[in-house]
């Protein structure tokens, strides 16, 4: 369990808090960049750690990220015109470009050097693997991460988000923790062949339910871990025993500050990972992305992504699963007492409906922890330490390592006398799971 304190700390994200401070030494996604579609298309809210602020796309393509009140009289530029290369208040004209400078001051004379000293508080934003990334820290920006669904082709990438009831550590938690799948991702079944029917029809896919590997989950509640930290995170091995003495190797990354990478993926498969951005200290949107390093995705498989399967949600026009807190996920009892642990269809929102039940902070003074939790509890240590380091002013090392971001997480079986390291040189060729040298970075930390 964690002190009072340190939940404080590792829930918070305000601009004077340790976390809040911490995020904002990092590029953050903000929005997918389909929801700004073209430029000059109509503008858009959005919240972020508590402050609220408006997205739009200017006659160049590039995307401005703006406090919503024009300084003038503080009417809000939402309702503005997103013309000629800026935005414009409706109500005086006061024009602003995505640097926050005004640009056009119609009120003021003509020779006027007013509007010159005329500022809205603006962040940089990059567009990098289909989504907006925004820096909201001070000074320079850090390098973007050389996530690996961005460095691969678009066609090869599917990125959507979702929104969650819950603190986002909550849902973070939630993806680290892979020891859950014996249980709230199981489905009831007479034999091996109906579990993997089932699995299949209830949207996990065919990927995870081939070679044997939901009977090793399923047989095997009690996996064992190894973790190894690294300049962008923590690589977290679960171990459960597969076939002949061999073991089956689940292994996820915690990617500082706020990513994950789901541990099912073997060779050829599709990848899938998530990175949780708070809206408040009591919601967060989770930007969810599948890619494949080797070929394009299908329309089939992005279909079905789009529908819920795997890790992304089935969601409305506002991003809101379908299924959600306020209709109890649609749960189905019947479904529960004969086909599946929980009742609740998609594995995205079986975790949501958990995730969201701890409460809109889960107070962890009151947990109890045991063995399969060592992923957590030194996931958590990384981000209280990190959050300590931003409260004393320095700079997380992560920021000025953007390589590093270039793993993969996956799956694998191995010989029982394999220590984890081996067994990533075995899958990835590296012990971290590095892959950057794919795309032209050079390998760190061999």
């Amino acid at each position: 369990m964690l002190s009072a304190q340190d939940n404080e700390l590792l829930t918070r994200t305000g601009p004077e808090t340790g976390m809040g401070k911490l995020f904002r030494q990092f590029w953050i996604p903000v929005l997918l960049s389909r929801e700004l579609p073209e430029p000059d298309c109509p503008p858009k809210k959005l919240t972020v750690m508590g402050e609220s602020l408006l997205a739009f796309r200017d006659s160049e393509g590039r995307v401005g990220l703006v406090e919503p009140e024009c300084p003038h009289r503080r009417a809000n530029l939402y309702y503005g015109r997103n013309e000629e290369g800026g935005l414009r208040c409706v109500y005086h004209g006061w024009k602003f470009d995505v640097t926050g400078q005004c640009v056009d001051l119609p009120t003021a004379p003509p020779d006027s050097a007013y509007k010159d000293r005329i500022r809205i508080k603006a962040y940089p934003t990059r567009e990098w693997g289909d989504l907006v990334w925004a820096y909201m820290g001070a000074g320079e920006p850090p390098a973007l991460p050389d996530m690996e669904f961005a460095l691969v082709p678009p066609s090869h990438r599917y990125v959507s988000k979702k929104w969650q009831d819950c603190n986002w550590m909550q849902s973070l938690e939630g993806a680290v923790d892979t020891a859950h799948f014996s249980f709230l991702h199981m489905v009831i079944a007479d034999n091996d062949d109906e579990a993997i029917a089932k699995l299949q029809h209830a949207a996990i896919g065919a990927q995870a339910v081939q070679n044997n590997r939901i009977r090793w989950v399923r047989d095997d509640k009690v996996p064992r871990f190894e973790i190894h930290p690294f300049d962008a995170g923590l690589v977290i091995g679960g171990v459960r025993k597969a076939d002949n003495e061999e073991l089956y190797w689940r292994i996820t990354q915690f990617l500082m500050p706020n990513h994950a990478y789901a541990p099912s993926a073997f060779p050829g498969e599709n990848y899938h990972g998530q990175t949780f951005v708070p809206v408040s200290d009591t919601a967060c949107w989770i930007y969810t992305y599948t890619w494949n390093p080797e070929r394009p995705l299908t329309e089939k498989e992005i279909e079905m992504a789009r529908e819920g399967h795997t890790v992304h949600a089935k969601v409305d026009e506002h991003y809101v699963p379908l299924r959600n807190i306020r209709n109890d996920y649609l749960i189905d009892r019947e479904e529960q007492k004969y086909r599946s642990f929980t009742g609740i269809h998609g594995v995205s929102e079986q975790d949501a409906a958990i995730q969201d039940s701890q409460g809109p902070i889960m107070d962890r003074t009151r947990e109890n922890l045991g063995a399969t939790d060592i992923g957590i509890v030194r996931t958590r240590n990384a981000l209280l330490n990190g959050a300590r380091m931003a409260l004393a002013g320095e700079i997380h090392p992560a920021t000025g390592a953007p390589a590093a971001y270039a793993v993969r997480s996956g799956g694998w079986v191995a010989d029982a006398d394999k220590p984890l390291k081996d067994v990533m040189r075995e899958r990835f060729g590296h012990p971290e799971g590095y892959v950057g040298e794919h795309y032209g970075r050079p390998c760190r930390n061999v």
